[in-house]
């Protein structure tokens, strides 16, 4: 097999798995737990072409809210995604599974503190002080909770099956 259809090969597995994973957002899920974010981490990882890496993950995004909704912070989540997207082309180049796991965990962090600024910022309900900030945070925790060990378990389904996919396919390790 040449080298170009090597990587077509490799770029139709990485976006066949990415699919697969993201849609799993329209079954039923506790919140949060979806694999948005470790798409993002993945596809930054494995794309060389940084247009696909970011383009991907936003595009499922967009298709999947189509059918599910709309909705005001669509800005804040996306803005999320592409700075995931960079962190994953970051740690893939490490390719390191610690990196991949500091990489999983820094991006919950930064979509928590992020889109639950973003919820105090715009909801009435939120007193628009340190107070109400910090009760906006403190109201979202076991959302973090489903968002941390949802990434992770996506990333790790994610990055292990194309580990195990390179293993059984060793032209695909080229």
């Amino acid at each position: 097999m040449t080298t170009s259809n090597q990587n077509t090969v490799s770029t139709l597995i990485v976006i066949s798995m990415m699919l697969l994973v993201a849609f799993t957002r329209m079954l039923p899920h506790a919140p949060n737990f979806t694999a948005v974010m470790a798409v993002a981490l993945f596809g930054g990882a494995k794309f060389k072409r940084t247009s696909f890496a970011i383009l991907i993950p936003l595009l499922v995004m967009l298709v999947t809210d189509i059918f599910i909704g709309f909705y005001s912070l669509m800005p804040v989540v996306y803005g999320c995604i592409a700075l995931t997207t960079l962190m994953g082309m970051y740690a893939g180049k490490k390719s390191s599974a610690l990196f991949i796991i500091g990489a999983s965990l820094l991006s919950s962090i930064i979509f928590f503190l992020a889109t639950n600024a973003a919820v105090w910022y715009h909801d009435p309900l939120h007193t628009q002080n340190v107070a109400g900030l910090i009760a906006c945070y403190d109201e979202a925790i076991p959302f973090f909770r489903n968002q941390l060990f949802g990434d992770l378990f996506f990333n790790f389904v994610l990055f292990g099956s194309y580990r195990l996919v390179k293993a059984k396919y060793p032209v695909m390790a080229r």
